[in-house]
């Protein structure tokens, strides 16, 4: 076994320093030699041979369950290294890639009933798991960075006043949140650009909180929230806006979605969609990800989401990518989390912290060393609807911060 895990392994990485031990005993080195080194240790064969046979599943499983330790550096400095070579993939793995890549559609299968459990699944955790690393909106999603220096709330403001600036909502606006979340963003519309929101989700645990929200900000008239399918919900609606839901409806569901989203957009409205998208065409979840975090998720690239917005019917006004925010977003999410480590522990147990230790690491490291980005896409029914140039986004989001700085500080739920 030694021999067969350092042949694979001196193989595919080829840059950086990393140390392998064996738990035979054995140990050895891969990479160039190059950057901090990084040591790692497997603690059984049993480890060692699931690796071999499935790395993109194996590698993730070993580390919850704790017989694969960083000893030297931690899971991100692994992971900086293992998501950073000449090839995204090992070449043994290659086969198991096609195969999920051919069945990929049964993964990606989310009728109604389907679509509510994978939701259940990841956002029906308990709440106080969320606290510990999300700001203080609960905003999941990824933040817009203006500078250098913003801070995670900063940055999560800023993406909702960028989101809004695009929407050109007037006053009484009818505005549907498709994937409310925990209500942030359809709050920040409601208050500050006098708009009736209206969010749903499919989790039972969001809706609860984002309906406490608007009650402790006295805005249940002009934001509502329901547990709704898209599919579902009746219309028509001035603006509509999706952010961090795209993921979760699945490449045979693109054109069901924006044919609703036609029906439900009034003549004159405007969408925006914001969604984590693939720089390099399409591909398959990660077996590991569509396991443990989200099932039936799916990151598009947008050689799949385009056709789809054509067929219905739907005119694309701008699209604006945004490259590194998520990878910084999470690295505010992962030092979070990880300063309250332990609270995560006694929530659930050690075996759940490693698995969102990792999450957190390997999503932040597929923005940063891989092919994943942010897409912001607005588009209308008809021309005319937006204005030609950019300029307005500024102007807008202007008007935005004032707006802010005339509202009192935000009230708390219980629990953040």
């Amino acid at each position: 076994m030694d021999r067969l895990l350092r042949y694979f392994l001196q193989q595919f990485i080829r840059r950086g320093a990393m140390t392998f031990a064996t738990a035979s005993g054995a140990k050895f080195s891969c990479g160039d030699g190059t950057g901090e080194p990084v040591a790692v240790r497997f603690l059984t064969t049993d480890a060692e041979r699931r690796v071999l046979l499935n790395p993109e599943l194996a590698l993730g499983e070993v580390y919850m369950e704790g017989t694969f330790v960083v000893e030297h550096g931690s899971i991100v400095d692994a992971l900086a290294i293992l998501m950073d070579q000449p090839e995204i993939l090992p070449r043994w793995a290659r086969l198991q890639w096609w195969l999920r890549y051919l069945a990929r559609h049964i993964g990606q299968f989310n009728p109604r009933s389907r679509a509510k459990d994978n939701v259940a699944h990841h956002y029906d955790l308990d709440g106080r798991l969320y606290s510990l690393f999300l700001d203080s909106d609960r905003q999941y999603s990824c933040g817009y960075f203006e500078t250098p220096e913003a801070t995670l709330d900063d940055a999560q403001l800023a993406k909702k006043r960028h989101v809004a600036a695009k929407l050109l909502i007037r006053r009484g606006d009818k505005v549907l949140d498709i994937g409310s979340g925990w209500g942030g963003l359809g709050l920040y519309l409601a208050e500050m650009t006098g708009a009736n929101v209206t969010g749903i989700t499919l989790s039972t645990e969001q809706l609860q909180a984002s309906n406490a929200r608007a009650a402790e900000k006295n805005l249940t008239r002009s934001a509502k929230f329901f547990l709704e399918d898209y599919r579902d919900i009746s219309g028509p609606f001035d603006r509509i806006v999706s952010v961090g839901m795209f993921e979760h409806v699945g490449v045979d569901f693109y054109d069901t979605y924006f044919k609703r989203c036609a029906e439900l957009l009034t003549d004159d409205g405007v969408m925006l969609l914001h969604s984590i998208g693939r720089s390099d065409g399409p591909d398959v979840t990660n077996p590991w990800i569509a396991k443990y975090i989200f099932p039936g998720g799916y990151i598009p690239a947008l050689s799949e989401v385009m056709p789809a917005i054509e067929l219905a019917g739907l005119l694309v006004c701008d699209i604006e990518i945004l490259r590194l925010h998520y990878a910084e977003t999470l690295k505010a999410w992962r030092e979070r989390f990880m300063a309250r480590r332990e609270e995560a522990v006694r929530l659930y147990d050690e075996r759940f912290a490693r698995m969102w230790e990792f999450y957190l690491a390997c999503s932040e490291l597929s923005f940063r060393k891989q092919n994943l980005m942010n897409f912001q896409i607005q588009f209308t029914k008809r021309q005319g609807v937006v204005p030609m140039t950019r300029d307005y986004v500024v102007r807008e989001e202007a008007k935005l911060r004032g707006a802010e700085r005339g509202k009192p500080p935000r009230l708390q739920i219980a629990g953040e």
